[in-house]
């Protein structure tokens, strides 16, 4: 398993009138957790397009438990459970600076050929890197 924790504070062009994180920036902060993830990890996405890879998203869960505001520091948390195969699923947890948790996410990406626009298997240094970083549950 690979946790890795990046914090965000919201910006108020993120909330609604209320105040509140407008639901659908949650996918940008996801997006912006598995940026972070993978760069300290060693590899961004950038140096994977580069190799003729893209990773678009097939599939996004969200479920909302409690609001995040504006100017709150959150701490987003992801996870990967299982080695990639073709599709990489990372779940991403938002944490409010009560510690407690705020919304819980799903995304699923999948390996594709720049050229062909057809999914292939994760590249082998990707899963390598995973590895790397890799940690038993306990």
């Amino acid at each position: 398993m690979i946790t890795h924790e990046s914090t965000l504070r919201v910006r108020y062009a993120e909330t609604d009138q209320m105040g509140v994180v407008y639901h659908g920036n949650f996918l940008a902060y996801f997006e912006a957790a598995r940026g972070e993830m993978s760069r300290d990890f060693g590899m961004g996405y950038g140096e994977l397009e580069a190799e003729g890879i893209f990773m678009p998203v097939t599939e996004v869960q969200i479920k909302y438990l409690r609001p995040v505001r504006y100017d709150e520091l959150i701490t987003l948390r992801c996870m990967i459970d299982e080695l990639p195969t073709r599709r990489l699923v990372v779940r991403t947890d938002v944490y409010g600076p009560d510690g407690r948790k705020c919304v819980e996410g799903v995304v699923t990406l999948a390996f594709v050929d720049r050229k062909t626009g057809k999914t292939v298997d994760a590249p082998v240094h990707f899963i390598q890197l995973l590895e790397a970083n890799w940690k038993q549950e306990k």
